[in-house]
């Protein structure tokens, strides 16, 4: 087709047949006898010849009109076939734009009519009482609930209608939950919030967790210090009030500049001092002499603050020994204040710093020494001449919060309080344990940057590609169906070497590959671990001992199974080994004694209760043995995980509302 529309088509229509005229030919008188008959046989040659020439000619116009005929029939042709092409691309995008009209209005009616969903959910419940899945009597409830025209039940489940019959009643469940919840007005007073002053787990958590509160409907808000090494980047609309804050301290009140502004969607107030300026004015948040003189002043700075706005919350939720002395200074000098309806909610992290100090110096911010040296109240149990402020904040909270995703609460009391264990045992009853949300927002298979294809629960082809991208990035032979273990530890982390070598060389002999990474802060972890590399000589061991982000990423990708210890809430392994599709693993012996620690009785969170009934039980040898021989019951296990709700709207969400519940009644 091509060549003939580049072909030059003769101007046919220009062309008019030859007229043909006989050459003018001299009659040669020829005297003999035979010279009329030779002029009679030449006569004769020359007609012929005419007629030759003549058919000839007729030959020559017939094969050109033939040829125009043919190229005018294929130009006929080529253009029909065009305008039809045309004509399929106009119906195709005609057809596209209804598809998005009709999508639009079905997208549309199910927003004006809610009842769809409520319908389709009301006989999404009556398969699951049909199943055995649901009871009557938590059917009828729901049935209420969805019924209640008050409810924009579409809101919620908008989405939920293509999960599985668990999903679908666990999101039953959550909501239902919520709603017989009021919402609250919650002051955080606290040292940290990322991402403007972070250090610890504590940054995060605020963070996270008053973002799922507000979400919710809850109205959040933040206190913080104003420290010099602030992010102001991070706030928006920073900015001073005109008014005057004092606050007592040290037998004086003393003037405080308040700021405000906005940090994740979360209003914050920042307090700096005017005649203490030097409290925070430091590079570094922690970690100074006069600690307890700086963030004693900042408790009692905020509670003026609240006071002097004319604040009511219904929740001070103070976090740590930083803030713990909020508790005693609330319940000594402020209730009475106009505060009498608000409670007292204490979150710690962990109980590895509490801060002892001298019993007078309690008066520095106003309370009396004398009331509170006893051992009821804030005398430690162990230096009994000193006050403990940690303590302090457990005796004096309405509820505390313990944050773990892996042990109980007795677990906590007898083997992680570091010499509260009277103190604790004594406010059992006030004790609550939450799980750590997990955040995916770089943490995500499904769409994370650093891995060449992403995965999930649903698609799992991106996990086997990141393991061969793993191997080929290390120098390990690459097979897909190798054993990859990944090894992950942090600067701080107590890491047994004698037990990582030992599972090293035990999987080593089996062909497994193993990948170790981190930057320990302990003398000699470092060289020791290289050394026991460059002597196991095996090609299946890698060890680095620097951090790489993008190479951190592929690891927890690429691995089947990830070696861990369950005890670090910033670095939050276990949970990121589940969203990508690895098996934990407990590392160290203390964490294999997990599995020794099962009461029944016992209180604990539903993520603790799923991570040690199916991983916590699982020592290195077992994983490698089911993987090997029960590759299909593996697979499921993985699968399963993945689909696990780890994050901040869950149960640590719940259980923060229902301690804030808890104290409201």
């Amino acid at each position: 087709m091509e060549v003939l529309q580049r072909a030059t088509v003769p101007q046919f229509t220009q062309f008019s047949r030859p007229k043909w005229k006989p050459p003018k030919h001299r009659l040669v008188c020829c005297f003999g006898l035979e010279s009329h008959n030779s002029i009679e046989l030449h006569q004769d040659r020359l007609q012929s010849l005419d007629d030759g020439s003549e058919r000839t000619q007729n030959d020559v116009w017939r094969l050109f009109t033939e040829a125009q005929r043919n190229i005018m029939y294929l130009n006929k042709q080529r253009v029909q076939a065009i305008e039809e092409l045309e004509e399929m691309k106009r119906e195709q995008k005609s057809l596209l734009e209804k598809i998005e009209q009709l999508e639009g209005q079905a997208h549309a009616s199910s927003e004006e009519d809610p009842s769809s969903i409520s319908s389709e959910l009301l006989l999404r419940i009556d398969s699951m009482v049909l199943t055995g899945i649901l009871d009557t009597r938590e059917a009828s409830g729901f049935r209420g609930l969805l019924t209640d025209t008050k409810l924009r039940v579409a809101d919620y489940f908008s989405n939920m209608m293509s999960k599985s019959d668990s999903e679908v009643l666990a999101a039953l469940r959550h909501f239902s939950n919520k709603r017989k919840m009021k919402c609250f007005h919650i002051i955080h007073i606290c040292t940290e919030m990322e991402p403007v002053a972070s250090v610890g787990s504590l940054a995060s958590y605020v963070t996270s967790l008053s973002h799922v509160l507000q979400k919710q409907g809850n109205l959040v808000e933040v206190i913080l210090p104003k420290y010099a090494s602030l992010n102001l980047e991070k706030v928006k609309s920073l900015r001073e009030i005109e008014a005057e804050v004092f606050s007592y301290f040290n037998g004086q009140l003393h003037r405080n500049r308040i700021w405000t502004g906005v940090v994740n969607g979360i209003g914050v107030t920042f307090i700096q001092p005017v005649y203490y300026s030097s409290f925070f004015s430091n590079e570094k948040i922690y970690g100074y002499s006069n600690d307890f003189e700086r963030f004693s002043y900042f408790s009692r700075a905020s509670l003026d603050y609240i006071l002097k706005s004319g604040k009511q919350p219904d929740v001070l939720h103070i976090h740590n020994w930083e803030t713990s002395i909020v508790g005693p200074l609330f319940w000594d000098v402020f209730v009475n204040q106009g505060l009498a309806a608000t409670r007292i909610l204490l979150t710690c992290q962990s109980f590895n710093s509490q801060c002892l100090e001298q019993p007078d110096k309690l008066a520095m911010c106003g309370l009396d020494p004398a009331r509170l040296h006893r051992h009821d109240r804030l005398q430690d149990n162990n230096k009994l001449h000193l006050v403990n402020i940690l303590k302090a904040g457990v005796v004096y909270a309405n509820k505390v919060i313990v944050m773990s995703s892996i042990h109980s609460k007795d677990q906590i009391i007898s083997t992680m309080s570091h010499g509260l264990e009277v103190v604790l045992g004594t406010h059992k009853d006030k004790l609550l344990i939450a799980p750590f949300g997990y955040d995916d927002s770089n943490w995500d298979p499904s769409c994370d940057k650093f891995l060449p294809q992403s995965y999930s629960a649903d698609d799992m082809g991106g996990k086997a590609v990141s393991k061969v991208a793993l191997q080929q990035q290390l120098g390990l032979p690459g097979d897909v169906s190798s054993i990859l273990v990944g090894c992950i530890f942090s600067e701080d982390s107590d890491v047994d070497l004698e037990i990582l070598k030992s599972l090293a060389w035990d999987s080593s002999r089996r062909g497994v590959q193993f990948i170790f990474v981190g930057v320990s802060n302990v003398s000699g972890v470092n060289s020791e671990m290289k050394s026991f590399q460059d002597g196991l000589k095996d090609r299946n061991v890698r060890f680095l001992d620097k951090y790489d982000e993008s190479l951190s990423h592929l690891i927890f990708a690429g691995s089947d199974i990830i070696l861990c210890t369950f005890n670090d809430p910033m670095v939050q392994v276990p949970l990121k080994a589940i969203k990508y599709g690895a098996v934990p693993v407990p590392l160290n012996v203390a964490d294999n004694k997990l599995r020794h620690f099962i009461d029944p009785n016992s209180q604990r969170t539903r993520l603790s209760e799923y991570i040690i009934n199916t991983f916590a039980n699982v020592p290195l040898s077992q994983a490698l043995n089911e993987i090997k021989n029960k590759r299909s019951q593996w697979d499921e296990k993985i699968k399963d995980a993945m689909s696990k709700d780890l994050s901040w709207d869950g149960e640590c969400y719940d259980v923060h509302v229902s301690a804030y519940t808890l104290l409201k009644k």
